[in-house]
């Protein structure tokens, strides 16, 4: 069965879009309406257009364009400032010409139809009228309805004209009251979505030497459909607060921060802050093309120190049939001192090692939040093949009478590396009231709910640990 196509699909190539019989002025493609722009990007999808330009104003009331701003402009956001000018109303036209709009729009107007037999090259024209664009197109040819079919054979459609509620551009209209006429600068500042960008880490750990080298990459993505040419560009790292759209009557829960900060750190990095953020300028002007990524670094660090743990996590009550792989942990500090020395906007920190023939090969990746300097970072890249934890209930009772609980747990760990190494056991779920009664290891409390012990494994051998809990539960 053959489908029916809208005019963008199918057709000959070269001819396919939509022609007009008279060509519209339409503005150059490789030329900008757009003045002195300034973009500031924020992390969350938003972004702050500021767009200087030099308009011709007669006094009095008139209608200006502004060609070229966003095509996901947030319209509510806009203002427009110069001498002695306001602003009476504006539109944002965003019904773009496209083949499919324009075919929308020639619903109930005539075109000429074009094919080409591919046998003989003949060509045929005929008048049809557009009936409808739903999912197809359906048109009458003098007594006879047909669809636009994708028959392969080479069709193309001609225009009359372009409607003008199409723009070759996203365009926003205002009506302005100038106090007085001639040529003179305003300055259009509106909020958009599309621009964003986040921070990307290029780590090449070396373990023997417990050092790390580190690239950090500013990711910059254009995906508002506009690009900004020559625009001087700021970068704000922090997560500014928007408006929430309410879920009945509690707000839905903010996401939880990416895991990885041990302790937060308390030194401030020698960068531009405003208010609570850090300002990361790009250091030129530069061209932010529409579906474009672009990267510029912004850390480069060598030698910092870095070492590799092992850390293995339990729910309470965790206990497993099979052995379980611990977590392969890289851990380093921000810090001015012994560190990387700055603070970390948000981003993927991807890790690389070399092997035996000196080649860097990746082995994990994680994402972190905001990061002060100062800040201590364990992050888990990967789980671990040599090392296994496998925890078992041996002994879950009432004590006595009471409400509370007695549970012995079980914790073997094996190491199948030619190296010894320390494996740290997380026991999570502890309650504040919950006490350890029995281990046979010292433990460190973490918190109200974990337990930590650093469990030393011989190599190619075994270690186990047992640890008694008193709880409510």
């Amino acid at each position: 069965m053959r489908k029916f196509l809208l005019l963008t699909c199918g057709l000959a190539a070269a001819p396919l879009f939509a022609q007009s019989a008279i060509e519209p002025v339409l503005p150059s493609p490789s030329r900008t309406a757009q003045g002195d722009v300034a973009v500031t990007i924020y992390n969350q999808d938003r972004a702050l257009v500021q767009d200087r330009r030099q308009l011709a104003l007669p006094a009095g009331r008139s209608r200006q364009e502004f060609p070229d701003v966003s095509a996901q402009i947030r319209p509510e956001t806009v203002t427009l400032t110069g001498n002695g000018i306001s602003i009476v109303e504006q539109n944002f036209d965003f019904d773009l010409l496209t083949p499919a709009a324009m075919m929308q729009k020639a619903v109930g107007e005539t075109v000429t139809l074009v094919r080409i037999n591919p046998a003989t090259g003949a060509e045929t024209r005929e008048r049809a009228r557009i009936l409808a664009a739903n999912g197809g197109v359906v048109m009458q040819i003098g007594d006879r309805i047909e669809v636009l079919r994708d028959d392969g054979l080479p069709t193309r459609v001609i225009f009359d004209r372009v409607p003008e509620q199409l723009r070759a551009r996203p365009t926003l209209s205002v009506t302005v009251d100038a106090a007085r006429g001639g040529r003179q600068p305003v300055t259009l500042n509106y909020l958009t979505s599309g621009l964003g960008w986040a921070a990307d880490y290029v780590a090449l750990f070396d373990e023997p030497n417990g050092k790390m080298n580190v690239q950090g990459w500013i990711t910059l993505t254009n995906r508002s459909g506009t690009p900004f040419t020559n625009a001087r560009t700021l970068l704000v790292a922090g997560d500014v607060n928007p408006v929430q759209q309410s879920y009945g009557r509690y707000p839905p829960p903010p996401p939880p921060p990416p895991p990885g900060m041990m302790r937060a750190g308390t030194e401030t990095a020698g960068r531009e802050r405003l208010g609570g953020f850090y300002l990361y300028p790009l250091p030129e002007r530069t061209t932010i093309a529409d579906k474009q990524t672009k990267q510029v670094s912004f850390l480069n660090v060598s030698d910092a120190p870095a070492a590799r743990a092992y850390e293995y996590r339990n729910p309470w009550l965790g206990t497993a049939e099979q052995p379980q792989s611990a977590s392969t942990v890289i851990r380093f500090s921000t810090g001015r001192a012994g560190g990387l020395g700055d603070a970390l906007p948000a981003g993927t920190v991807r890790v690389y090692q070399r092997d035996a023939r000196g080649n860097p090969q990746f082995v994990g990746e994680r994402a972190i939040g905001h990061t002060p300097m100062g800040s201590s970072l364990s992050l888990a890249t990967g789980e671990a093949f040599d090392i296994k934890v496998r925890p078992v209930v041996a002994e879950r009772a009432r004590v006595n009478t009471s409400p509370r609980w007695r549970t012995r747990m079980l914790y073997e760990v094996s190491n199948a590396s030619p190296i010894p190494v320390v494996v740290e056991v997380v026991q999570q779920g502890l309650w504040g009231d919950t006490r350890i009664t029995d281990e046979t290891m010292k433990s460190e409390r973490l918190n109200a709910d974990a337990a930590l012990w650093r469990v030393s494994v011989p190599a190619n051998g075994r270690a186990a640990l047992s640890a008694t809990f008193d709880t409510r539960y």
